[in-house]
């Protein structure tokens, strides 16, 4: 019993530990504007193209996880917010 136990939270943790670490790999995108120096429109344009690209590798990360409803919605705004950084 113990070990099915065990085996679960290893589980659970390695997928916490690689969804984290996914996240953790990209710049968010107002630092990566800031990184190359972007001001007015271009910035603009950047963090828009930037906020889209995000918001499809959430939606399909959440597709992955099968999640579905308020966890969906709720997952995908974080997961966005994280991608972008601060507000622009």
């Amino acid at each position: 019993m113990t070990k099915i136990i065990m085996s679960k939270l290893f589980a659970i943790l390695a997928s916490a530990v690689l969804f984290t670490s996914v996240h953790a790999q990209d710049t968010s995108c107002t630092a990566a504007a800031t990184e190359k120096k972007l001001a007015g429109a271009a910035k603009n344009s950047f963090l828009k193209k930037c906020e889209k690209d995000a918001t499809a590798k959430c939606e399909a990360a959440a597709a992955e996880r099968k999640l579905a409803g308020a966890a969906k919605n709720s997952n995908i705004k974080k997961c966005v917010k994280d991608a972008v950084g601060e507000a622009h």
